[in-house]
């Protein structure tokens, strides 16, 4: 009988697993470290056009707004611009920091 249970966990587990995947794999996950001293990190999924942020402890979801140069997201106080030169954010009453990925 303990057999079986195992097959049975070890089936269930590898499904599990191989439907995890492909989710993973269209996941963007982005490190950056700010003037200011503060750091957050960024997913990007494939087929959403939000930015997904954790900063202090909180997730906030970053809608996509039109930009000129770049790409910027903002949301609940926050505003996130990602350009080829680098990133700045905007976090509530702050001012305005440069932001450097973190690999």
């Amino acid at each position: 009988m303990n057999r079986c249970k195992s097959i049975v966990v070890g089936g269930a587990l590898w499904v599990v697993a191989a439907g995890a995947s492909p989710a993973l794999a269209q996941t963007t996950w982005r490190n950056y470290s700010c003037g200011d001293g503060s750091q957050f990190i960024v997913g990007f999924f494939q087929y959403d056009k939000r930015a997904h942020m954790q900063i202090d402890g909180k997730a906030v979801t970053l809608d996509k707004r039109l930009w000129l140069s770049g790409s910027r997201y903002s949301g609940r106080g926050v505003t996130l611009t990602i350009a080829k030169a680098g990133a700045r954010l905007k976090h509530g009453k702050r001012p305005v920091t440069a932001c450097e990925g973190i690999d």
